[in-house]
Formats: C-alpha cells, structure tokens, sequence
C-alpha cells in the first residue's frame, strides 16, 4: 500500500516548485539590493581603499562616463547583493535537489555546500586584504616618470570583480578534488601522482586570470596548489573506501601475476 505523502511529484509540480524557489531567490536579493543601496557610495570607498591607499599625491580617481558616478556603485551593490545571497540561493537548490538524493549523497553533499560557501568569501577576502594592496602597489610605483596614475571608477570596478570571481573561484580547489574522488572519475592514488602538472596548470591558470604581473599570479597559483593539497587531504577522510578501492585495485594485477 503505497502512502500518499510518499508519491513521486508530477512533472509540472517540479516545475511550480523550482519556479517558487527561483523567485524566492531572486526576491532575496532584490531585498540585499535594496538594503544596500543607501551604502552603494560608502561601498565603492570601502572598495577602492586598497588603491587608493598607495595613489601618489594629487592622484585620484575618476569617472569618464557621464553616467558612471551613479552605474559603478549601483552595479557594485548589485554584485554585493549576489554574493551575500549565495548562501540562501543555495539552500533554495538544496531544498529542491535534497529529496532526490540517496542517504549517503545526502552526508556528503551538506558539509561540501557549506564548505564552498565559506571557500568563495574565503577566497574574496584573500583578495581584498593580501593580493589588492600588493598588486596595486606595484602598479603605481612602476608607472613611467611624469605618468600621473588616475584610475577610472568604472575600469577598476570590472578589474577587482575579475580578480575577486578569479580566488573565489580558485578557493574551491577542495571541493572540486573531493567531487572528482568521489563520483570515481579519478583515485586519490592518481591525484597524487600528478602534483607536479597540478602545480605547473596552477600557474598557468594564474597567467590567464590575473593581471599580466608576476605577484597576483603567484598569489594564485601557490593558494591554488595548497588547496589541491588540503582537497586530498579532505578526500581521504571523508571518502576512506575509495582509498581502500584503489589500494584493492592496485594489489589485484600483483595477485594474478604471482598466480
């Protein structure tokens, strides 16, 4: 006898349901949005405080677009509301996805949503306080005698965006080798095997990611590289029988060759 509560839902009761969760998720950041409007111009300060901490005096920013003083900071708000609704939007896709999922999927994919949510503000965060003070720095003491460095608003809106997307990114390395472990599309065994090309790929990433200077790509690449590292660390505790798989695997051809 089959429980009413326990029936699969039909196709369309899918769709109304991801329906009500995308705009539960759009209304959540709308909400932020407008919460952060008021702050847009104390943001886009807050922001720009890592280059203009290190401008030459009498240097200052601009905004060359007539329309720019008003779009940058809303645009800035805009992208704040997205990031500090990631934590909601996510759990409005886990509350969809979570009844399909098989009890041990259910283990394995709570604490990793968690973790890459602290991961990505991990990696803004690395940016904002060690590569942004530093990379700006260099850029402004090798500007060329009698170059006054003046940055438009606008410009170094799009440049921080791409170097906070590119850490936030990168700071997921964990959760991407921890994924790959456990869907068997690759063993812990050969994961460590390939430390060497993971270390040269890391700088290649850094190289098409980052500004074409050697400190930001470096900050990259090395973090990037670590994590891989803590992913595998991360793999073996959490996915055990993986490990005891490959190690099975290995011992097998040895046990036919002495047979």
């Amino acid at each position: 006898m089959h429980n009413p509560n326990d029936q699969e839902l039909s196709f369309i009761e899918h769709l109304v349901e991801l329906r009500s969760r995308l705009l539960k998720a759009c209304a959540a950041v709308i909400v932020i949005l407008l919460l952060l409007l008021p702050f847009a111009r104390k943001l886009y300060a807050l922001l720009a405080e890592p280059l203009t901490a290190v401008l030459p005096e009498g240097s200052s920013m601009i905004a060359i677009d007539v329309a720019s003083p008003f779009l940058t900071p809303f645009k800035l708000a805009l992208l704040m509301a997205l990031i500090l609704a990631i934590p909601f939007v996510l759990y409005q896709l886990w509350a969809f996805v979570a009844p399909a999922l098989y009890r041990e999927e259910k283990r394995l994919a709570r604490p990793l949503l968690y973790t890459s949510v602290v991961l990505f503000y991990a990696g803004c965060a690395f940016a904002y306080f060690v590569v942004f003070p530093l990379v700006f720095g260099f850029f402004t003491r090798v500007a060329p005698e009698g170059v006054t460095v003046m940055t438009d608003i606008s410009k170094y809106l799009d440049f921080v965006i791409t170097l906070f997307l590119a850490f936030g990114i990168t700071f997921e390395v964990p959760i991407a080798t921890i994924i790959l472990v456990a869907t068997g599309m690759v063993s812990i065994e050969k994961l460590k095997k390939a430390r060497a090309y993971v270390l040269v790929g890391a700088f290649a990433l850094g190289m098409l990611l980052t500004p074409p200077d050697i400190i930001s790509q470096t900050l990259l690449a090395l973090p990037m590289w670590a994590l891989f590292e803590v992913g595998l660390l991360m793999a073996r505790i959490l996915l055990p029988h993986r490990l005891k798989a490959a190690g099975d695997d290995g011992e097998q051809p040895a046990d036919q060759a002495t047979s």
